[in-house]
Parts: structure tokens; sequence; C-alpha cells
């Protein structure tokens, strides 16, 4: 394949790159952004996802890049995640006093980087756009510098991303010495019948860095801070999109490159969905800022993708993808309603903040609502339908016991989700509310519409489109 052909697989990223290059110039000349820059911003991720859906599918770059269903349709969840948090986060910052134009170009490269991780064919590929979204992750963490929480959310985000960056480039180096190759392909040949020692240490190693990725249990430590102390739109988009990058690149690793030994990484990943779902559910119980605590509804529910994971087989994989596709859809739509409300020009984010919030802001308390129901799994919202995915692809595994585990730990989290609604709904109102602000509420109340009842109607293409993404990668 000539270059040319490998530009077209990569037009996407292309797109993006050269875009974010654009805005940069433009940024430097107008230092502050404007509605025209992010729009601008916005057009361009649209683009990008037009480019992946349109383009041609293959392998580029000599193996390097794959440009295929799963990676189409992660890019442009990926992409509609970033697109979101542009009109949601800028006006947030310009309230603030922080009006700069590096927001949206922060949103745009680690977009790029997400897209190059859906679309890793390698482990040098993988660690590219592992490192080109997180370093811009870790400077949108602490972007609002006048604020100490972001900037100290920044600096343990990065630290202990370092961390996570050593142990997953020691597992590649280990696999690539052991294996061989960096290529999944050619992996997939020296661990057909299982594998050996030094490959499956490096494995573990690399399991261990993704899950850091993804704040899966016992890696989690740094998200509950991050979290707190990350601006609220910014934590919106942490929650969304890079897990769903993660989670398409885990799978890309796992079923490529490593799918002879599935009986041997299976363990490892119902162990980590388990430990994910039991910290996330417990954990959130003692919290009372609704950060932290979505922080550990961000952790449980992560346990139960990596559960449809660890199912091994097609199935799996679509629920999963099913299931990160309507769980962005719940944070993101609750960090937005978050973002939308304050009392006195301060930011409303503790439990007892949202005392009689229905009496004051009746939109808001019903979209805050739907989200933390669909995200506990009460039918009818988005959030049951995504964890029946889930356990039906866990029991058709043989995965039994590990679902049962994983739906009593949902009943735990029940605790949390309920406890916000009774406080909103029944306390007495601590207090008038600030006007929220036009783009916020309208994000919010849209999402939360989607929850319930568009979902029922979004479930008739979304499903066949994670079937065929599932598809794409190899597994019966």
């Amino acid at each position: 394949m000539n270059f040319s052909a490998d530009l077209s697989l990569a037009l996407p990223e292309v797109i993006l790159a050269a875009g974010a290059l654009a805005l940069l110039v433009w940024g430097a000349f107008q230092s502050r952004a404007n509605a025209v820059f992010s729009l601008a911003a916005v057009a361009l991720l649209v683009a990008a996802g037009a480019a992946a859906v349109l383009g041609p599918m293959g392998r580029g770059f000599s193996g390097g890049l794959i440009a295929d269903q799963a990676s189409a349709f992660a890019k442009v969840a990926i992409y509609a995640a970033s697109a979101i948090a542009i009109p949601l986060g800028q006006p947030w910052f310009q309230r603030r006093g922080v009006n700069n134009f590096e927001f949206p170009v922060l949103i745009i490269l680690a977009a790029l980087g997400m897209g190059m991780m859906a679309s890793a064919g390698d482990l040098i590929s993988l660690y590219i756009g592992v490192e080109l979204h997180s370093l811009a992750l870790y400077v949108l963490a602490a972007i609002h510098r006048d604020n100490a929480k972001a900037s100290e959310a920044g600096l343990k985000y990065f630290v202990l991303g370092a961390l996570s960056s050593g142990l997953l480039l020691y597992g590649a180096s280990l696999i690539y010495g052991f294996a061989g190759s960096t290529h999944f392909d050619i992996i997939a040949q020296s661990v057909e019948g299982g594998a050996g020692v030094g490959v499956l240490f490096g494995l573990v190693f690399l399991i261990c860095g993704l899950a850091f990725k993804i704040s899966a249990a016992p890696f989690h430590m740094w998200t509950p801070d991050v979290y707190e102390g990350a601006p609220t739109p910014v934590v919106a988009f942490f929650g969304a999109a890079p897990k769903m990058a993660a989670m398409v690149l885990f799978a890309r690793v796992l079923a490529e490159g490593f799918g002879g030994a599935a009986d041997q990484w299976r363990q490892i990943l119902v162990i980590i969905a388990l430990a994910s779902v039991a910290v996330g559910a417990f954990a959130g119980l003692a919290q009372s800022n609704l950060k932290r605590l979505w922080a550990y509804s961000s952790i449980a529910n992560i346990g139960y993708a990596v559960l449809g994971l660890a199912s091994g087989d097609a199935a799996g994989i679509q629920a999963m993808l099913v299931f990160m596709v309507l769980y962005m859809v719940d944070v993101t739509g609750f960090f937005a309603c978050l973002a939308a409300l304050s009392r006195d020009g301060r930011p409303m984010e503790t439990i007892s903040d949202m005392a009689g919030l229905f009496k004051e802001r009746p939109g808001i308390a019903l979209a805050m609502s739907a989200f933390s129901l669909s995200a506990l799994g009460l039918p009818p919202f988005s959030g049951f339908w995504a964890k029946f995915y889930v356990f039906k692809a866990a029991i058709g595994a043989g995965l039994g016991v590990a679902a049962v585990v994983a739906l009593v730990g949902s009943v735990v989290a029940a605790f949390y989700y309920l406890r916000l609604i009774k406080v909103m709904w029944f306390d007495p109102a601590a207090g008038a509310t600030d006007t929220p602000p036009l783009e916020a509420k309208a994000i919010a109340i849209a999402l939360a519409l989607f929850t319930f009842p568009v979902v029922l109607v979004a479930l008739t293409f979304i499903d066949p489109l994670a079937a065929a993404a599932a598809a794409a990668f190899g597994l019966a």
C-alpha cells in the first residue's frame, strides 16, 4: 500500500491534526476564544467523524493503523462527546474569567489521540495514541489555573498517569521481547496455543496500564481526586470519550493480539470487573461531594463494561460497546447539570446543595433524576438496557456467578443515587439558585430525553452498528 492510501485511512487523524495546528495559529493572534473559534473546533470534529464513517477501510502504515467498523463506531462516539464538551466548557470558563483559546484545541488534540487508540494496530501506535491523549488531558485537568484544586488534580493525574504509562511501556517491551513483534496479528500467532510466561507477564503489565486509563480498580486511586478538582465541563469530558477510547483499545489488544490466550486474560478481567463494581458501590456510599460520588459511580460502571469484555466473544464486545455509548450519555448529561447549577456564583457540588432543587429548577432536577436512575440501571432508562446487554453476554459466556455479584453491587449503589433524588425532591430548599446558562441546560435536558424515551428508538440502530463493530475484532 502506498503512502497516499495510508493517509486516506488516517484521514480523521489528518483532519484533526491539521485543524489543531490551524486553530493554534488562529488563537495565537486573537488570544481569546470566541463563538466562531469554538464553532470551528466543533466543525473539525464533525468532519473527522464523517471521514471515519465514509472513508476507506483497511490497514495502513505497515499494519500500525486499522480502519474498520470498530474504529469508525468508536470514533463517532468519541468525536460526538468531544464536540459536546466544547460548547459546554468554553462559556463555563468565560463566566469565570478564563477566556483562553487553549480549551477547544486541547479537546481536539485529545480526540486525535483517542482516535489513534481506536485504530491502533500494534503496540507502538497504541502507545503514541495513549500518550497523545493523556498529555492533553493532564493540561485540561489543570486548565483552571487560579483554582488550587484544579492544579492539584492536574498534578496528581500527571504523576499517576506517568506511572501507568511506565507499566504500559514495560508490558509492551516484554511482549515485544518474547513474541518477537509489536504487531497484534503476529503476536496472535505466537500465543495461538496460549501465552507463554514471558508474554503473559507483559500482558499483565499492559492490562494494568490500560486499567489505569479506564479507572478500573485497583488502579482507580486518581479518579475521585481528579474528578473533584478538575473543572466540571472537563470532568464531563473525562468521564465519556477517554473511557470509550480506552475500552475499544482494550478490546483491540485482547481480541486481535491475544485471542489465543483468552482463557488466561479472562480471569484477570473478571477480577478487575468485580473489584471495580465493589469499590464503586461501597466507597460511593460515604461521599457527599457529587463529583467524587460520580467518580466512584464511573469506577463501578466501568466494571460492568470490563465484565462484558471478559466474556471473550463477539457478544461480549457488542455488549461493552452498547454499554459505553449509553453510559457516555449519562455521565455527560449529569455533569452538564452540575455545570448549569450555581448559587450566588458558587458552584453547587454537594448533595446538600441540591436540597429542594425540584422546587427551584424542576427541569434540571428531572434531568439529574433521569441520569441517576439510568446509572442505577432502573428500567426503562438507558442504563437498564446497557446492563441488560452486559449481563446477557456474561451469562452466555459462562460467567453467571460474576454477573450475579455485579448485580448485587448495582443494588448497593442504588442507595446513593436514591439519596440524591430524595434530597432534590423532598428536602426543604437550601436557597435560590442562579439562572442556569442556556447551553448547559439545553445539553442536560437533551441528553436526559435520550435516556428515555429516545433510547428506545436509538437502540434500533446502535445495536446493529455495535454488532458490526464487534464482528470486526474477529471473535466468534
